[in-house]
């Protein structure tokens, strides 16, 4: 998959937090639900502003800076199976 940098922000990431793009482009993380526990509402950790192209999946790369890929569409189509006709005696 090739990606290319979108804004530098090198943040660190705190495990057992989910870190993502909001949809006023900035970053914001919230906690994981693990097991019986809960997640929580979602803080924001940096503001970057980042306007999204259509077509295009943006992520936290493992520096901590935003990203984006092309999304795959389509792909290979299933072939349709055989119908069995049945016989008439």
């Amino acid at each position: 998959m090739a990606s290319k940098k979108v804004a530098k922000v090198g943040i660190k990431k705190a495990k057992g937090y989910l870190y993502f793009l909001d949809k006023h482009g900035d970053i914001s993380c919230a906690k994981m639900a693990r097991g019986g526990s809960k997640g929580g509402a979602s803080k924001k950790v940096a503001k970057v502003g980042v306007r999204r192209e259509e077509g295009y999946l943006y992520f936290i790369d493992k520096q901590g800076d935003v990203s984006c890929a092309k999304m795959v569409r389509g792909g290979t189509r299933k072939k349709k199976s055989a119908r069995r006709t049945k016989r008439r005696k």
